[in-house]
């Protein structure tokens, strides 16, 4: 075992001066500028500087306005309006809800964690925002059928591997039921 060790040490002895002063050049500069980072471009062979704070400026940030306009005036808005209206509906609309919560927070279900959910589907990245108002956009020119709604939306998680909200026992054989149609 020390024979393997001392063999190993004296390999990485023969370090050449250039190696060695790459290596100095290195942590130098990685101390001395911040906000930027040193990229080895691997076809070349050389490094570049990448400086990390334009870069970060210089990508869109995440909209606080955009969200709300998206999510209050799109989304909601227009399942408000298309969705069948009054108490006795009130079980299938929530259905859907669910569906489109469980999509907005990337998988996380209030059945999981005993009725909270644990994030804010109002607050989700934009781009997965953007995909449901999407969705719900094709929704209401090709169908406005809730049924079509809840599919379209139960395939977006399945699509993700999200998931459904677990209700009773009869979840499982209903999601079962949807995939044996599907492959039909």
């Amino acid at each position: 075992m020390e024979n393997e060790q001392q063999k190993q040490t004296k390999e990485n002895s023969h370090v050449s001066p250039d190696q060695d002063q790459e290596r100095l050049e290195l942590l130098r500069r990685s101390f001395e500028v911040k906000g930027r980072q040193l990229r080895v471009d691997l076809t070349t062979g050389g490094m570049a500087e990448l400086d990390e704070l334009r870069a970060t400026l210089g990508k869109e940030f995440e909209n606080p306005e955009d969200k709300h306009k998206a999510y209050y005036m799109g989304i909601q808005k227009v399942l408000k309006e298309y969705l069948p209206k009054g108490k006795e509906f009130k079980e299938g609309r929530d259905l859907i809800y669910d569906e489109k919560n469980i999509f907005l927070n990337r998988g996380k279900k209030k059945s999981d964690n005993n009725g909270v959910r644990g994030s804010d589907g109002r607050m989700t990245y934009q781009p997965v925002m953007n995909e449901i108002v999407d969705l719900v956009v094709r929704w209401v020119a090709e169908s406005q059928n809730p049924v079509t709604l809840y599919n379209m939306l139960y395939d977006l998680n399945e699509k993700h591997g999200y998931g459904h909200e677990v209700y009773d026992t009869t979840v499982e054989s209903f999601a079962n039921a949807i995939r044996r149609l599907k492959e039909e």
